[in-house]
Formats: C-alpha cells, sequence, structure tokens
C-alpha cells in the first residue's frame, strides 16, 4: 500500500483508505461479523486509514470500530465526526425527520467525548466537524476544536462539506489538515475553488464516495438491488429515470477498466488518486471481497490517454440528479 500525507504537515496514511459507514448505516443490513473481519484485514492490507462518525448507526459504527482500533491502536489513523444531530435527543442523518446541524463549541466537545467513550480510546487521530451551522461562527467551533487537540484529545482537525471561504476563515485559526468532500468521476464539483484552496493552504482533501455510492463499480444495474432500508432508494441519482441515464455513463468506465485489466470501480479509484498527491480516497465497504479490490486500485496505472477517455466518458455535471435529497443538500457548503 503506498502512503500520502494528511496535509502539509500531518502524517503519511493509506493512499486508499477505509470507509465505515455502511457497516452500520445507510446501505442494508448489518453484518458486524463480517465488518470486523473487514477492519482486520484492512489493517493487514496497510489500509490504515478508518473514517467513521458518530451519526453513523446512532454511535454503532464507532462501537463497532472500537475493539478493532484498540487492539491495533499503533496500526491506525483513526477519524470520526460531529455535528449531526436529533431533537429527539440522538443522532439525525442530514436531511432526515428532526435532524438539525449542531457546530456549536459546547457540542464540539460533549461529541467529542461521546466518541472517545464509544471508541474506547483516548485520543482521535483526526477529527472533523461533519457538516457546519452557518449561525455559528467557523471561529466558535474551530477555538472548541483547538482546545481539543490542546487538551490531547484529538490530533488533527478537518472539516467536511464547507465552503472555500469557510476552509480559509478556519485555517487562519488553527491549521485544518484535511477536508472531507464528495469526489469521484461523478462527482466533480471540487475540482474549481475548493481543491485549489486546499493546494493552497496545504489541506488534503479525503474524497468520500469515491465510486459513485456504489454506482461506478458496474454491481448495481436497477433499483431492484437495493434492499428497502437502503438509503440509496430515495437518492435522487437512483431515481428511475437518472439511474438509466448514470448506468449508461458506467458503461463507458466498464469500457475503460476491459481495455487496462481492471475492474470499473479500481478504474474510478484509479482516476481519482491520479488527480494529485493530497487527494485521498475512502471508499466504503462491509466485505473483505471488496475491500481487497478497492486496495488493489493503488497497482492500477492510467496513462494520459485511459485519463482522457474516462473524463471525457463522464464529463464535469454528466451525472443526472443532485448528489443527495433536497433536505440534506441544504446541510452543505455553508
Amino acid at each position: 500500500m503506498i502512503r500520502r500525507r494528511v496535509g502539509a504537515h500531518g502524517p503519511e496514511v493509506s493512499a486508499v483508505g477505509l470507509g465505515c459507514m455502511g457497516m452500520s448505516f445507510a446501505y442494508g443490513g448489518r453484518d458486524d461479523a463480517e465488518s470486523t473481519r473487514t477492519l482486520h484485514r484492512a489493517l493487514d492490507l496497510g489500509v490504515n486509514h478508518l473514517d467513521t462518525a458518530d451519526v453513523y448507526g446512532a454511535g454503532a459504527n464507532e462501537r463497532l470500530l472500537g475493539p478493532v482500533v484498540r487492539a491495533r491502536r499503533d496500526e491506525v489513523f483513526l477519524a470520526t465526526k460531529f455535528g449531526n444531530r436529533s431533537r429527539g435527543g440522538g443522532f439525525g442523518g442530514t436531511g432526515t425527520p428532526g435532524a438539525y446541524v449542531d457546530s456549536s463549541a459546547d457540542w464540539a466537545r460533549q461529541a467529542c467525548d461521546a466518541s472517545l467513550d464509544r471508541l474506547g480510546v483516548d485520543t482521535i487521530d483526526l477529527y472533523y466537524l461533519h457538516r457546519r451551522d452557518p449561525r455559528t461562527p467557523i471561529e466558535e467551533t474551530v477555538g472548541a476544536m483547538a482546545e481539543l487537540v490542546a487538551a490531547g484529545k484529538v490530533r488533527l482537525i478537518g472539516l467536511s462539506e464547507v465552503s472555500p471561504a469557510t476552509l480559509r476563515a478556519a485555517h487562519a485559526l488553527h491549521p485544518v489538515a484535511a477536508v472531507q468532500m464528495e469526489y469521484s468521476l461523478f462527482t466533480r464539483d471540487v475540482e474549481g475553488e475548493m481543491l485549489a484552496t486546499c493546494r493552497e493552504l496545504g489541506v488534503a482533501l479525503v474524497a468520500y464516495s469515491p465510486v459513485g455510492r456504489g454506482l461506478l463499480t458496474g454491481a448495481i444495474t436497477s433499483r431492484d438491488q437495493l434492499a428497502a432500508d437502503d438509503w440509496r432508494a430515495g437518492a435522487p441519482r437512483f431515481s428511475d429515470d437518472n439511474l438509466a441515464a448514470n448506468l449508461r455513463l458506467v458503461d463507458e468506465v466498464r469500457a475503460v477498466a476491459a481495455d487496462i485489466g481492471a475492474t470499473p470501480a479500481q478504474t474510478a479509484l484509479a482516476w481519482l488518486l491520479a488527480q494529485g498527491d493530497d487527494v485521498l480516497p475512502i471508499p466504503g465497504t462491509k466485505r473483505v471481497r471488496w475491500l481487497e479490490e478497492n486496495a488493489a486500485a493503488v497497482d492500477v496505472r492510467l496513462d494520459a490517454a485511459h485519463l482522457a477517455r474516462l473524463d471525457a466518458a463522464v464529463p464535469v455535471g454528466a451525472a443526472a440528479g443532485e448528489r443527495y435529497p433536497q433536505a440534506a443538500m441544504r446541510s452543505v457548503g455553508h
């Protein structure tokens, strides 16, 4: 596994990480035993960048990771997030009933302590603001996160789905190691001002949903494959009309993959890795099989002609449908 640095001065981590959300939340039923095997296999392969959040499974995902992280703490670069809450007192994903964003200093402190407790560790390697409430000054939030660093509870801080202006304001107060944004052949919004700002400031771009929430793997060909409790069943890009259009784009990715002897998922990840050494994709899975496939993407080499074919196959803005339902879209970009 090759390594890439988290920001200008952070540690080196696996170029391909592991998004852990789907192990506990959003993409169908749980299989904690297989998820645990997947986590251990990731570390065996050198995939040490594990990404979770307090909202994933209402804390269940952090509790799932806890025993593995504690058993192999020196091998893990652990990232988690805060900011999504529910008026019922628990957690609420963006756009779900009763959900809201809380980026207050008080909640940053409380949420961090709760995550440390669920994970059973003393320190979080990278702590993100998951979503930002624009009514709370970013200086307030980052000030509290800086206090967590000073207290030894957090090593590095990050932001997720913020604007370039927010990143600049936050970085002026305390170094931001990483910004987490959705980035894939299907979602290339970051390639303008956001990526330029990250590079100016020396901030890593952690790319979540790098295979288009599974679409770019080529494994999804029909809505009938989605379980009733799969979040994607209500996602705009998976609606009947949009899915048909998006699958036509995937056909072009399949063609390039066949030419280079790789899978569509590996091809999509290799394209992302080729966008710069400061781009760190974190494909999610709860199966050892798919983890091994994703990790092997670092060995896929795309030449200039292949990259041009992929750019032409899935041009900027080609994906049909918004990436989130309307309510959730209102919580990003602040």
